[in-house]
């Protein structure tokens, strides 16, 4: 599966764009649209947009095959959506040892949804983006539908 156009648009709302490094609120250095950056990456003048959005789509590339490797179940597109932004926002490490992917992998897909709305902190702090992030999560997830396929 691939992330949809309403999948991609979250995640896009979600981080909005920076050319210039800064640190998101897990005080991780990152660039254009969440992109975290890795020791051996310096953009010191900065990214144009369309830079930015070739990073987004490798960024992607990965979640996606993250979600593709852990759930074991079929999913709707709005579900694997939900769960590409966000294993994009909290990595795929995150994804493998939660609680939403054991109730997933298990049937339980309103547990699993349930799960997205419990991740709306950084440390012991609600974070009102996150909350909202996660809130847009669980609404895709919910307008999925009943078609499912193979994950």
């Amino acid at each position: 599966m691939k992330l949809s156009a309403a999948g991609l648009d979250l995640v896009k709302r979600s981080e909005g764009f920076r050319s210039h490094a800064y640190f998101d609120v897990a005080g991780f250095p990152t660039i254009g649209y969440g992109h975290r950056l890795e020791p051996t990456e310096s953009y010191p003048n900065g990214i144009t947009e369309t830079q930015g959005e070739v990073i987004l789509l490798w960024d992607v590339g990965e979640a996606e095959r993250s979600v593709e490797r852990l759930v074991r179940v079929p999913l709707t597109q709005g579900q694997f959506d939900a769960l590409v932004d966000f294993t994009f926002n909290l990595g795929s490490a995150r994804l493998a040892s939660s609680t939403l992917i054991k109730e997933l992998n298990s049937g339980h897909y309103d547990l699993a949804a349930a799960e997205l709305l419990r991740w709306d902190h950084s440390g012991t702090e609600e974070i009102a983006s996150l909350k909202a992030r996660r809130q847009a999560e669980y609404a895709l997830w919910q307008d999925a539908g009943t078609r499912q396929t193979a994950a």
